[in-house]
């Protein structure tokens, strides 16, 4: 069933439409929490937070675009609150490198050192291309749902996405190639 569905339904009064709304999307908003510098503990609380608030749009809740672009502005505001009271912020770019796995054999040294690479070219990039560059490859969001995710025009995610590629193909080295 979609969200979409799930939400008509949420909306007619079915609880159980609600909870699986937040069964299906609870893991991606605790994730989505930590990579805005939100603790381990806190990105519950701002998982509870966000689906209190998206629980309080109902009835009458209409789902404009997915699910999950709705929530973005919602946790991301949440956490980054949450990480400013504790005085704690993680830059995107640190948040979204990889985690250490376990020890390597010699493919998986060449493919970690193209993600050192990778993670330092993100690095390189300014906040909002970083986080351009997440939603439309990390979180697979189309352009238009990254601008209303971000409440920008449609033109600002096309250029600020353009100028973040541009460079992260300059840090690569990719401009050789082309």
């Amino acid at each position: 069933m979609s969200d979409a569905e799930l939400v008509r339904l949420a909306n007619s009064g079915d609880e159980s439409a609600f909870e699986r709304i937040y069964l299906r999307h609870r893991d991606r908003v605790v994730r989505l929490a930590r990579r805005f510098g939100a603790t381990a503990s806190d990105a519950l609380d701002v998982m509870q937070d966000a689906f209190a608030y998206l629980f309080s749009k109902f009835p009458g809740f209409e789902l404009r675009a997915k699910m999950t672009t709705f929530l973005y502005p919602v946790v991301r505001n949440l956490a980054l609150e949450r990480a400013r009271r504790r005085g704690r912020t993680v830059p995107i770019a640190e948040a979204d490198r990889p985690e250490p796995e376990a020890p390597p054999d010699s493919r998986a040294a060449d493919g970690g050192e193209e993600r050192e690479r990778l993670a330092d070219a993100l690095g390189g990039l300014n906040e909002v291309e970083r986080e351009v560059v997440h939603l439309r490859f990390t979180e697979s969001m189309k352009l238009g749902e990254i601008a209303s995710a971000l409440g920008v025009p449609l033109g600002t995610v096309k250029s600020r996405l353009h100028s973040a590629l541009a460079r992260l193909r300059k840090a690569l080295g990719a401009d050789k190639h082309h």
